[in-house]
């Protein structure tokens, strides 16, 4: 018979107790027991066992007299095990059997954490192994307690030499972004320091450990400053290399002293900040192409594709395929697999529309398309392709003219003309022919193995009353022409070494008809004998219009096409 004393005793422990006699009638019930079972002593005490409990195996104990191994049991969200064990009298008779409970939920919720702990830690230790950041770790005293091995290559210390030991230990100049983040309990970032045996130069930053409040540590960061220097100097020389691929000229490279031409430029350096299309006008040989590239190399766009097109030289039946790239089959001897036009090369870049007034209204109307929806349709495909594109067109031609006879689309011309910027000829800035002639007789030292350091003042004066209709390109193959006729050991460029300009139309016939006789040409048909005579007609024209296509078709009585044509099939330079 259970004492009171001896049940208040039980129902004071943690453990939860069920006693039953032989007869399998429940005598004890502890205060635990309730508990964890959520039954109450009253429904349990004198009922047989098998009521409240109906699997249970507390009579087998008493039949078989032996002890079992704890059972795990979940009652609700509670994990229970479960021992049982016979009861014995003085004789060693079975008089009943024991049942002791024990909640081991908070048990396994902590094993959980301890193996949730453990998967943290081995992951972890894989990041900081693996980062090719150098990572040092201190508690809150200022002690290092962890470091990686990219720490140690970059240091040349070793956990030896580092763990356990100040924050100080490892910096041989400047101050611990260690302690500077414990102090401020604030991250410190980008600070510059001497560490290791070697002195390397680095770039160090810190962030507290905050846990619940309390300060427990720092993390910090380190990089080789020396290695960021190196890789920013290659960054840097292949962006110029891309550059020079694409883009090769800058406002650095365009020579102005004239009040017209340096208000051009800073016009131009104020575009080439915005997003908008603009349209360059100016006579042949002004620099067009050099302002677009400028232009480019000023923008967003700098570090991304730079595409040229000449709209002129491009035949007309392939010039939109061209623009916008083609499907595979789209027209007879289409490449296999397709193209991509250039639309789509000079994505998130700029493209650059070189005489853009020689491009068919059929054309215009596709580029129309991409102006206004950022959008291109390869030929032969149903599929619309985004483009992020800055268009920077450029003409010699008075393109509101040709919008008046139809042969331009007013709604382009309006897309194109967003910013018009006009590129004075040579004739009108004569003040910039000296310094254009110096930076020739540079370029053309170096070329033609010359030392020309100026020009005399009557050669100065010889050009500078010469009208330039090719502009500065007719200037620049003019110098070049003079220079080869300049000793090695001149100096000094002199009216004495100008080629003569062409004075008249006559004047021009009679020098080509000697120059055919002179040549001496050996001929093996009529037809080579014509296309000779074709090609030293176009060759001389061009030489006299200073380059100037446009002006040399209109001499010829030719289209812009058509020259171009024959400029590619003969081979001229």
């Amino acid at each position: 018979m259970m004492t009171k004393e001896m049940e208040t005793i039980l129902d004071s422990t943690n453990d939860g107790m069920m006693i039953i006699d032989k007869g399998g009638v429940v005598t004890l019930f502890n205060h635990a027991a309730e508990i964890m079972t959520g039954l109450s002593k009253e429904k349990v005490v004198g009922k047989y066992i098998s009521e409240n409990f109906p699997e249970t195996q507390l009579v087998d104990v008493m039949v078989l007299e032996e002890i079992t191994a704890d059972n795990f049991l979940k009652i609700g969200n509670k994990e229970i095990t479960i021992r049982r064990m016979p009861m014995h009298n003085d004789l060693g008779q079975v008089v009943g059997a024991v049942a002791i409970f024990r909640d081991i939920s908070d048990l396994t919720s902590l094993n959980d954490q301890i193996d949730r702990l453990k998967e943290m830690q081995s992951l972890l230790e894989g990041i900081l192994h693996s980062t090719q950041d150098a990572i040092s770790v201190c508690d809150e005293k200022g002690i290092h307690v962890l470091i990686n091995p990219a720490y140690t290559k970059l240091t040349g210390l070793s956990e030896k030499d580092i763990i356990g030991k100040p924050v100080t230990v490892d910096i041989s100049e400047g101050q611990s972004v260690h302690l500077q983040a414990l102090k401020k309990q604030k991250p410190v970032s980008n600070t510059k320091l001497k560490v290791g045996k070697h002195h390397k130069e680095i770039i160090a930053s810190a962030s507290p450990i905050i846990v619940d409040g309390e300060l427990r540590g720092s993390v910090g960061i380190l990089q080789d400053l020396t290695e960021m220097k190196k890789l920013n100097r290659e960054l840097m020389l292949a962006r110029q290399i891309i550059r020079k691929l694409e883009a090769k000229y800058t406002f650095d490279d365009i020579i102005a002293s004239d009040q017209q031409m340096t208000d051009c430029i800073e016009k131009s350096r104020q575009a080439a900040k915005t997003p908008a299309n603009i349209l360059l006008r100016g006579e042949s040989g002004t620099g067009k192409e050099l302002f677009a590239h400028a232009i480019h190399n000023l923008s967003d766009r700098r570090y991304k594709q730079f595409v040229r097109v000449n709209c002129a030289a491009i035949n007309e039946s392939l010039l939109e395929s061209e623009l916008f790239g083609y499907e595979e089959g789209a027209f007879t001897g289409a490449r296999k697999g397709g193209k991509i036009g250039l639309f789509q090369e000079a994505h998130n870049g700029t493209i650059f529309l070189d005489e853009i007034a020689e491009i068919p209204t059929s054309t215009q109307v596709k580029l129309l398309r991409v102006l206004q929806e950022g959008e291109v349709m390869s030929v032969g495909s149903t599929r619309s392709i985004n483009v992020d594109v800055r268009v920077i067109a450029a003409t010699n031609v008075h393109l509101e003219k040709a919008v008046e006879e139809g042969r331009f689309r007013e709604d382009l011309y309006y897309r194109l003309n967003v910013i018009p910027i006009r590129i004075p000829p040579l004739r009108n800035r004569m003040n910039d022919i000296y310094p254009l002639i110096l930076s020739f007789l540079n370029k053309y030292n170096q070329e033609y193995g010359r030392n020309a350091k100026d020009l005399s003042p009557e050669a100065l004066r010889h050009l500078k009353q010469y009208h330039w209709p090719g502009n500065v390109r007719e200037l620049q193959n003019y110098i070049g022409r003079a220079m080869v006729n300049m000793k090695l050991q001149d100096t000094l460029l002199e009216a004495k070494h100008l080629p003569k300009f062409f004075d008249s139309e006559t004047d021009f016939s009679n020098n080509y008809a000697a120059s055919l006789s002179d040549k001496k040409m050996k001929v093996a048909s009529l037809d080579q004998a014509l296309k000779e005579a074709e090609k030293k007609i176009i060759e001389d024209t061009l030489e006299r219009h200073g380059n100037n296509r446009t002006k040399t078709a209109e001499t010829l009585n030719i289209s812009i096409r058509s020259l171009y044509y024959k400029i590619k099939k003969l081979g001229i330079d």
